[in-house]
């Protein structure tokens, strides 16, 4: 059997508004999500203040612990904006004016509009690519296995098409799902069984209540498809062999099923 291939990812959100609760990150959820159809698993994901020494310290940690690494946040044009800079003290690169960033916003903003405030935004480590910002044109960066993206929602989004070409994925992650109405505890045992059984699915239990109905929503995941239907077969097989009923899919009340 040919052995599936794994490609891992990490994801760094930085800014002290997401910490105090001023700013809701809305970033996670899509590039999680946008990864996994690339055949990449996001496998760790920090939240971190606008601090230097704390950016420096985790871009390391996770850049040589998986094989790409996406930041999100502080690379705009004010002075808390630090995550360039910062990304090239931890590669050990000058900080250096971009020549291609620096024309491409010449031409959006216009020389007169070309503040220095706006100016910081062409500053990169030295080496880096620019990732192609179609909204607000300041462009993202990419250096080494280091994808820094913009913060808003939007153009975070919209700077992942041009990423999409720079990256290669392994085998994507299917999944399977099921649900009971009895609570989670009563099938412990079970899970632990199938689990067991197959090292190459994992199973995750998911409790619900809702409108007086309680119960858990069960979710079968792995690469290998063979593995995923037997595995899914035999959780149902002892579902049932006990004598509670279960049902494919999400129950019908939910409206945001995590799969």
């Amino acid at each position: 059997m040919m052995k599936s291939k794994t490609v891992t990812a990490a994801m760094i959100i930085i800014g002290d508004e997401i910490l105090s609760g001023r700013t809701k990150d809305a970033n996670l959820n899509h590039l999680a999500a946008w990864l996994g159809d690339h055949g990449i698993q996001l496998r760790e994901v920090r939240v971190i203040p606008d601090d230097g020494d704390i950016i420096v310290r985790t871009v390391n940690e996770l850049r040589t612990s998986h094989d790409y690494l996406f930041t999100t946040g502080g690379i705009g044009p004010t002075h808390d904006d630090i995550t360039a800079e910062n990304i090239a003290r931890a590669l050990g690169r000058p900080f250096v004016q971009h020549p291609e960033a620096y024309a491409v916003l010449k031409q959006h903003y216009g020389p007169e509009g070309l503040t220095e405030a706006r100016l910081r935004m062409a500053m990169m480590p030295e080496g880096a690519e620019l990732i192609d910002n179609p909204v607000s044109r300041a462009p993202g960066i990419h250096v080494e296995n280091i994808f820094v993206l913009a913060g808003i929602p939007v153009v975070m989004q919209a700077m992942l098409k041009d990423v999409a070409k720079r990256i290669s994925g392994g085998d994507k992650t299917l999944s399977k799902t099921i649900h009971v109405f009895h609570g989670e505890s009563f099938f412990a045992d079970i899970l632990g069984e199938v689990n067991e059984a197959f090292d190459e699915v994992s199973i995750g239990s998911y409790p619900f209540y809702h409108d007086r109905a309680y119960g858990a929503t069960f979710v079968l995941r792995s690469t290998n498809d063979g593995a995923l239907e037997a595995a899914v077969k035999l959780l149902k097989e002892k579902i049932t062999g006990g004598g509670h009923d279960c049902f494919d899919g999400e129950p019908s009340f939910r409206s945001d099923p995590k799969e």
